[in-house]
């Protein structure tokens, strides 16, 4: 399959192209394609789609396309999938099956290479994918700004592509391109100077002239200023009939021509390039346009900076040696040791550039200031690149700035270098999985890797992506022909060991992280070695503040030297507004060693518990205004330290968005417990992530991670972290798993959890219990006894002061009375839910009970109060992003508008399927497939509906709620009743026993008529 989007929007295999849907679908498609495999915010999907003109329905309409455009690509699922994923969807799709991305990459690919054919060849096929505008026919302001990123991107490609054409004596083709480049773009100085070149070559030099003049006058006319001094000096040299312009590369190699014949010898100090140089590609597009971009007032400045190891160096002189050709009149280096604990002197790098430009040693000026006059004035007016390796400080490198602007100045450093006036930053990160392997690959050798594809990344992932571990481990690899990459995989699969591993002769992971360390003060070591301990994949400020025991601005103050060492990085504000700092994994095995090395055992465990504490502190401090399941808070005896300072100013309604930010260190701190054996800790922290779980749909990391904790706790004999662990499991999995008997089940294993909370004399957790109970005695329609259950819960609840477990046996009592159909005293327990709902501010309490009575009010006939009561309980969901509340009550909505015979039921129906499907939740999404399959047999679309119902049927028999249950089954006799009689005799025979089995005898004999009716 190939997926186009430079051009009308479109998915073909060979000349066969897929029916995408409409219109709106397609935008859909295009919005996730333009970022393939990449994580699209739902809500920067939605303004991709409608800008700020959000439908009234909010994103109801957008998981209907999503679920239709699922759909239409199931054919080719094996090509591209969109995967909904937490906050957001993904196209999981090869980017290179993409047109638009395998522009981008061939444009990479051609000016990353020094062959000139070759360069070109690959700059023809990125152009040659494009088929018309990018998105064409589409008009919106996203998609709009986007084509017109692209349209910018062709054009430097063509201009890029022409410049090696005359490299290569093209100047034929390059004439007709240039001039009708020119007439489009006629302030375009590349292009005009280019015109002018094929014009001169051609023996033109009427014409050269005349198209000088026609943009320095366009150039005076619009902006006032003069054409550059690129442009001048080109428009002189044809004057002077400079033979050297007719030179070029003919059919070389290379994009290297012979320069001018120079008076004085141009030094060329560079090191020798890098063969296996892989990846870098925006950051190295980056650095040639700050290298390329015209001179201004000062020469220009690139800073190259991260942490040991990264690849600063490789990138710099990778960098250094393509852009050299256009300093024409040499290149200086130096490494200026700034890691090291004796860095050069500025005085002495100057003496040496002094003496590469010419001048003799006595002549060389002793004086520091006098020296830096000397190199200045020599380079003055001259195009020279400054190739400045492992600064130390800007103190050190200012003295080795030219003052002229025709030199550009490239600078690596661990350090930021923050106070370098006016200079271009290039931060650079580890390696992605991909540039990593890539890397292996040049290294070890194709045939090597291939045999063994998935272990290459194993073991570029074990090297966390830092460029220079890649480069060990396949040195390593190199050396040993012997060895497979299975045995190296293991050996760094031992994080005791790694660092040993990631050694070979010079080179060494170890040794370039200590140079940093070395470098820094006693506080801001120890800090390094205390965070070191600590497995979270980043954390907030306050946690240096935990583990120093010390104010938060004198931590931070600590942790901002680790960052500039590049020890640490910061990953930039998170969803609570705090900034988070990250290690590189190396780092932090480093930092680990460091801990054992220099910190006592007590030191080390005081540091976790209070680390692990501080988290506990504010999970435990936010949960309480998440809304979401409202389970009685049961707390153990783990250490808290004082969190009071930290967030003063957080607002309750930002709580979900603090476990957002949280959510991987949080999830860290559990496991890192759990290994070490700290139950208290352990449970009481995945406790406090349950309601977050719930409201984000992260039922997988919720069973998982309660699991694990449960049989920690089983083993170390921790009853009440069972017991609290069983009571989030029990829920979880009755209602967002496809289990079979889900509810025979949550009423066995709940009766079970009731005696375990008793037993500890805790009655607000068997309150709790007592209320599964409730809920499956409703499902298996023993109405009496779940009311039974339902008013014990109640009792228990209000003796032990647990105003959620009130409001939720209110809402039990509500639903066992509705399903025994004693609406009156169903609708009077929904009211008092929404009142216990109110006091305790739990805003998935207080929609699910608008849920309730407005569900109530459509039964009673109440229309508009329903559909006022849903439409706040909807509004409530969204606003938290509670997709299992949204999706409950998009079907009470849907059932309600098919109820008085709206059309919006349908896409209420969809998007509640959808929803349903994106996070698992089988008992939604079979009530969600009833309604649709309803909605379908109404309209006549009787195949549709046999699909829904059929699924929701089979869905149910795994529930165990028997009304539902039977109510698909009627459904599903209708739409068969047509065209399979049987079939339709069959459902209703098991709908009406169903029926019999819950005491709903009307709706049995309704049923049972249906069936003579329909010839059984």
């Amino acid at each position: 399959m190939e997926f186009g989007l430079l051009g009308a929007i479109e998915a073909r295999a060979g000349s066969q192209q897929l029916d995408l849907g409409h219109a709106r679908q397609r935008l859909v498609f295009a919005a996730l394609l333009v970022d393939a495999d990449r994580l699209v915010p739902i809500a920067d999907l939605a303004g991709r789609i409608w800008g700020d003109n959000i439908p009234h329905s909010g994103l109801t309409p957008l998981y209907g396309y999503v679920s239709r455009l699922r759909q239409a690509l199931a054919p080719i699922e094996q090509d591209v999938r969109i995967v909904r994923q937490p906050g957001g969807y993904v196209a999981a799709v090869r980017p290179a099956t993409v047109d638009l991305h395998r522009f981008r990459q061939l444009l990479a690919q051609a000016r990353s290479t020094d062959e000139a054919e070759q360069a070109i060849g690959l700059f023809n096929q990125a152009l040659d994918l494009w088929r018309g505008e990018p998105f064409a026919g589409v008009d919106s302001p996203w998609f709009n700004n986007q084509r017109a990123v692209l349209l910018r991107e062709r054009e430097s490609a063509e201009i890029d592509v022409r410049d090696l054409r005359l490299l290569c004596g093209q100047h034929t083709a390059v004439l007709t391109e240039a001039s009708v480049a020119f007439d489009a773009d006629p302030m375009n100085e590349r292009v005009a100077g280019q015109l002018m070149l094929a014009l001169y070559r051609h023996g033109r030099q009427a014409g050269t002239l005349t198209c000088y003049e026609r943009i320095r006058s366009h150039l005076a006319d619009e902006l006032g200023v003069p054409p550059s001094p690129q442009l001048q000096g080109l428009y002189l040299r044809i004057l002077d009939a400079d033979p050297q312009l007719l030179v070029t590369a003919g059919h070389a190699r290379t994009r290297t021509v012979p320069g001018e014949v120079r008076a004085w010898s141009a030094p060329a100090l560079l090191p020798p390039g890098v063969p296996d140089f892989t990846g870098r590609m925006a950051e190295t597009a980056l650095l040639f346009k700050h290298l390329s971009q015209g001179w201004n007032a000062g020469p220009s400045v690139v800073t190259i900076v991260g942490m040991g190891g990264i690849g600063k160096t490789a990138l710099g002189v990778y960098a250094a040696h393509n852009a050299a050709p256009a300093y024409t009149d040499g290149q200086l280096w130096a490494n200026l040791h700034g890691s090291s604990a004796t860095p050069a002197k500025p005085t002495d790098v100057l003496a040496r550039f002094l003496r590469a430009l010419g001048v003799p040693e006595r002549a060389i000026p002793i004086d520091p200031d006098e020296r830096v006059a000397a190199y200045r004035t020599l380079v003055n007016g001259r195009r020279i690149l400054v190739l400045l390796d492992d600064a130390a400080s800007e103190e050190q490198v200012r003295p080795l700035l030219p003052g002229t602007p025709t030199c550009a100045v490239v600078i690596t450093s661990r350090a930021g270098l923050t106070g370098l006036e006016g200079a271009h930053r290039v931060d650079l990160d580890v390696f992605a999985t991909d540039e990593a392997v890539d890397l292996f690959t040049h290294i070890v050798g194709e045939d090597r890797v291939r045999a063994e594809q998935s272990l290459a990344a194993d073991i570029v992932e074990l090297c966390g992506g830092l460029p220079l571990a890649v480069r060990i481990a396949g040195a390593r690899l190199t050396a040993r022909s012997s060895w497979r990459l299975a045995h190296l995989a293991a050996m760094l699969g031992d994080e005791r060991r790694r660092l040993d591993q990631l050694s070979a002769g010079d080179l060494a992971v170890r040794a370039s992280l200590a140079l940093s360390y070395r470098g820094l003060d006693e506080q801001p070591r120890r800090l390094l070695r205390l965070l070191g301990l600590f497995n979270a994949p980043d954390f907030p400020p306050w946690l240096a503040s935990v583990v120093l025991g010390c104010p938060v601005d004198e931590a931070t103050g600590y942790a901002e030297a680790l960052v500039d060492a590049h020890l640490l990085t910061t990953s930039g504000t998170d969803a609570a507004g705090q900034y988070r700092y990250r290690f590189h994994d190396l780092v932090r095995l480093f930092a680990a060693e460091r801990a054992q090395a220099e910190e006592t055992a007590d030191s080390r465990t005081d540091a976790l518990v209070r680390g692990f504490g501080g988290w506990l502190g504010l999970a435990e401090r936010m949960a309480v205004s998440v809304p979401g399941p409202c389970f009685a808070p049961i707390s153990g005896p783990a250490p808290r330290p004082p969190t009071g300072h930290v967030l003063p100013d957080f607002r309750p309604e930002w709580a979900a968005d603090w476990f957002d930010a949280e959510r991987g260190a949080l999830l860290a701190a559990v496991r890192q417990s759990c290994r070490l054996g700290m139950t208290d800790v352990a449970f009481d922290l995945a406790q406090r992530m349950e309601k977050y779980f719930d409201v984000r749909g992260m039922y997988s990391d919720w069973i998982a991670l309660n699991t694990e904790v449960l049989r920690l706790c089983r083993e170390s004999g921790n009853a009440l972290g069972e017991a609290v662990m069983r009571r989030g499991l029990i829920d979880v999995t009755t209602w967002a798993t496809d289990s079979a008997d889900a509810m025979e089940r949550q009423y066995a294993e709940a009766t079970r959890l009731k005696q375990m909370f008793t037993d500890l004399g805790l009655p607000q957790g068997s309150a709790d219990a007592a209320l599964m109970c409730s809920w499956s005695l409703t499902a298996n329609g023993a109405h009496v006894d779940a009311i039974r259950a339902a008013e014990e819960a109640l009792e228990l609840a209000t003796r032990s002061g647990h105003l959620g477990g009130r409001a939720r046996a209110e809402l039990s009592l509500a639903l066992a009375h509705f399903e025994n159909r004693d609406l009156a005293e169903a609708v009077r327990h929904a009211g008092n839910a929404l009142d216990r709902a109110g006091e305790l501010g739990n805003a998935r309490c207080v929609a699910t009970a608008l849920q309730f009575a407005g569900i109530g009010q459509r039964v009673l006939g109440n229309f508009e109060a329903s559909k006022r009561m849903l439409d706040e309980s909807l509004a409530i969901s969204r606003s938290y992003r509670d997709s299992y509340t949204e999706a409950l009550t998009l079907l009470a909505l849907a059932r309600l508008y098919f109820r008085i015979g709206d059309a919006t039921a349908r896409p209420a129906a969809e998007a509640a399927v959808a929803l349903s499907r994106d996070y698992n939740m089988s008992h939604h999404l079979a009530e969600a497939l009833e309604v649709l399959g309803c909605v379908e047999l109404a309209d006549g679309n009787n195949a549709a509906a046999v699909t829904c119902l059929e699924e929701s049927v089979a869905l149910w028999r795994n529930r165990g709620w028997h009304s539902l249950h039977a109510t698909a089954l009627t459904s599903l006799g209708k739409a068969y009743a047509d065209t399979d009689p049987q079939a339709a005799g069959n459902a209703w025979r098991s709908a009406h026993d169903l029926y019999v089995q819950v005491g709903n005898l009307a709706s049995a004999a309704e049923v049972a008529a249906l069936g003579t009716g329909g010839g059984t």
